[in-house]
């Protein structure tokens, strides 16, 4: 049985009714339903709780695609006692957590519109993110860069997702800004997330609605990795 991934759909969902699907070798657990977004595009898996029907927590460490991808695995911190299959519960995301990945996410596009540049790498934290860029013989203004994110915040642009089919992809390959790694494809479709005349492009990360809900920014070092590479780290200002 495949995951029903209801962050898909609506990323500010906080919680879910669930049933336990099965429990792995591991102990991670597959629920039928889930909230929890699972690792990668350098987004960190969710962590939270699982409420069981007697009132107990099974407290989720992150939260990773399962073999083949089509499952949501719940890994337990070390010692849970996991529940059974078949079991009834209600999964509840760390909700602070989860809402500054959107954050720095919904962030990172604006960075990745701002920046011209094919991107070679990138990771997103609650608290600082960054963006690797391939930027030739150009050079980078740290300033003129957070001035130019934060006004793209300040416009409170509307964040979207819509779905285009992988041959779709194929004939709009300017689309695809990571160079290093493909948008996952083979499944008849592609997600794409999009803020109208700003930044259009595979991503199946959570985001916010709007940009105004990211707050203000500023740029943190713009370090050297390489000839043609560098790295934007992005700080929230009230940090």
């Amino acid at each position: 049985m495949i995951t029903e991934e209801l962050f898909r759909s609506d990323s500010y969902l906080r919680e879910c009714e669930a049933t336990v699907v099965a429990v792995n070798a591991l102990g991670g657990i597959v629920l039928d339903r889930s909230v929890f977004y699972p690792t990668g595009g350098g987004q960190p898996g969710d962590c939270g709780v699982l409420v069981l029907g007697d009132g107990g927590e099974v407290r989720i460490a992150t939260t990773l695609k399962g073999d083949g991808g089509e499952n949501v695995v719940h890994v337990p911190q070390e010692g849970t006692v996991v529940p059974e299959p078949g079991d009834r519960l209600i999964a509840r995301l760390d909700w602070e957590r989860r809402y500054n990945h959107m954050r720095m996410h919904t962030c990172l596009h604006l960075l990745c519109a701002v920046v011209p540049h094919g991107v070679t790498g990138g990771k997103i934290g609650a608290a600082k993110s960054s963006l690797d860029f391939d930027i030739g013989d150009a050079t980078l203004d740290k300033q003129a860069i957070g001035l130019a994110i934060n006004e793209l915040i300040a416009a409170d642009h509307p964040v979207g997702a819509r779905w285009i089919s992988d041959a779709e992809l194929d004939a709009n390959p300017d689309l695809v800004r990571t160079m290093s790694v493909r948008p996952p494809s083979g499944s008849g479709q592609v997600r794409l997330l999009e803020i109208p005349g700003v930044d259009l492009q595979p991503c199946g990360g959570t985001h916010l609605a709007r940009t105004g809900e990211i707050g203000p920014i500023r740029i943190g070092k713009i370090e050297n990795k390489g000839k043609r590479n560098r790295r934007v780290n992005i700080i929230f200002d009230d940090a």
